[in-house]
Formats: C-alpha cells, structure tokens, sequence
C-alpha cells in the first residue's frame, strides 16, 4: 500500500523568532489558520482514496509553541482516526527550543508518532547569525528527549545559509547522524522577499548557493545520510508559484531532487580514474545520467572519461553498475 501525508498548513505560528530565511505565507502558499473542521474535513477527503495508508501531519509553523488551546483543538480533531486506524500516526514539525516533557505527555497522548525538528545547522555561528533563537545543543537535548519517548524523529537541515560553509553543512550531517533520526529533510536555502536574508542579499553582504552549487553540495551529503541508514524524505522545496514569485536568489530548482541524483552518478564515475568505461543504469535512469542536454556526459569527457551508457532492467533507479 502507498503511504501519503495529509498535510494541514499551520503557517508561521507559534514561532518565537523571525529566522532569517523565513516567510511562511510565501513557503505554504497561505495565511489562513486551519480549524478543526478544516482537519476534519482534510482527512475525510483523503481517506476516499483507499491505495493509501495515511499519516496526518501539521507543518508550516512551530506546532509544540502555537496557542495551547488551538494545538489541543487540532490534536483532538485528527486523533479520532488514528484511534480509529484509520491514520496510521499524526506528524508534527516544530523548533527544537519548544520540546519538554510536559508537551511530549500531550503529544503522546493524541496519537502523535513523529516529531520532525527545524535544526537547521549544527553549528552555533549559523545558527546566531540567520536569528534561529536556539543553540546546537538545544538540538541535541531536544532529540534525545524525543526519542526517550519513543517518537519518530526527523530532523531537517539547511544549506547554504548566512555564515554558513559547504565545511560546516558536511560537520551539520555528521551531527545530525550521530544524533539518529530515522529520517531528514534537506533545504538548500532559497532567499525569498520580505525576509532578513533578502535585506543581506540586496546589500550585496550575503551571496547565496545557486541550484547548481546547492545540488553539488547536498551529492555529497545525501549519500552520507544513506550510508548511516538514514531516510531521506525530502530535497529542496515543493515547487509553487508563490515561491517562484517571491524568490531573488537561491538553491530552488523544479526538480532539485533529480538534480541531486544525476550529480551523484557523476560523483560515482568521478571515484574511478580517467577512461572509458561501460555504464549500466535502469531505462528509468538514463536522462539523469547524461543530464540536462547531455551535460553530465560533456562534463565527463572534459575531465577524459569517454561512457557508454547501456540500459539494465534489473538494477535499482539510483543504481549503477560500471565496468
């Protein structure tokens, strides 16, 4: 059975800071805040597709910070079907500073199952200078207090950020995994109008990664969270015209996902030296090999690798066989 999210945008509430990149209105697409019945009605929507086994989640704000009353009114909409089974968990997303034992009992009680944390950086520089409000190691105590509960938990990092290094993005994935999520989340930072960055932008004091620098960086990242058994759940944002409106700068790309992946076959070639070797990839994989008007194979034959791509049903989509 397929799995989906029932998402319910909770835009920008509850955040007790103005982080440097953020404009929720713009990243969500709305400002309005949902009521229970919009919950009620979101779910009931979905569940008339029966292929999918559905979790509810709660984005777009700091949910463990928002109005206690208007967080218990949205728990006690969602949890009657995952009492039910009819949802197999609810999945909240909040800052790591607004995590206690007091808001896990709550949670735990309403039939949340995973708690995803906007770390963001691990480094303490990154995180003063973009006004996240929280420390690295308020990161650390919050996860490890999550997990104590027998949460799921996520966690989801930046790149690219004010002060922030390709060097201190690869220490940030070394942190989060000795942490142990069971998944994450990675955001190339895309400067959106409105926002602090757009002010440091616009005064030509912050220079951020573009697609192309942002899928370079998060080539080498991803495979790191692979190799310690790690999910990836999600690269860049979702595509929406409010953030292509908004955006002046950044690493927003349609289709940065398959960005990435195409640059890590690269990575993989790149490993072997120089010659000419036989290729083998999934039908599926093909485009994302030669890349975008073939530039990955031109790159390549730069550098003196001369490919020849030969298609292989039995190998995985990210799979490469190379002789």
């Amino acid at each position: 059975m397929k799995k989906g999210n029932i998402s319910i945008f909770v835009p920008h509430q509850g955040c007790p800071c103005a982080c440097s990149f953020c404009n929720q209105k713009t990243i969500t697409g709305q400002n309005e805040l949902p009521t229970a019945d919009d919950v009620r009605n979101a779910v009931d929507t979905a569940l008339r597709k029966k292929e999918y086994e559905y979790e509810i989640a709660f984005f777009g704000g700091s949910f463990t910070a928002i109005d206690r009353e208007y967080m218990l009114e949205l728990l006690k909409a969602a949890y009657p079907y995952v009492k039910s089974g009819q949802v197999k968990g609810i999945r909240i997303s909040t800052r790591p500073d607004c995590i206690d034992h007091e808001v896990l009992d709550i949670l735990k009680k309403y039939g949340v199952t995973s708690i995803e944390l906007g770390a963001q950086s691990m480094d303490d520089e990154v995180l003063q200078a973009n006004r996240r409000g929280h420390t690295a190691q308020d990161i650390c105590n919050a996860s490890e207090l999550i997990k104590e509960y027998g949460f799921e938990l996520g966690l989801q990092m930046m790149t690219g950020l004010y002060k922030d290094t390709a060097e201190k993005s690869m220490e940030t994935a070394k942190k989060i995994i000795e942490l142990a999520p069971s998944t994450v989340r990675i955001y190339p930072t895309v400067v959106l109008k409105g926002t602090y960055l757009a002010e440091l932008y616009l005064k030509e004091e912050y220079t951020p990664l573009n697609a192309d620098d942002s899928a370079e960086l998060c080539a080498i990242l991803v495979p790191m969270f692979e190799n310690a058994g790690i999910k990836i759940i999600r690269l860049g944002l979702h595509s929406s015209r409010d953030i292509k409106e908004n955006m002046l700068a950044g690493g927003f790309h349609d289709s940065f996902g398959e960005l990435v992946k195409s640059r890590i076959m690269v990575n993989k070639i790149l490993e072997l030296p120089p010659a000419d070797y036989q290729v083998y990839v999934n039908p599926r994989s093909v485009s994302k090999l030669k890349g975008n008007k073939k530039s990955n194979i031109y790159f390549l034959i730069e550098r003196g690798y001369n490919i020849k791509i030969i298609t292989d049903n039995g190998l995985d989509v990210d799979e490469l066989r190379i002789k």
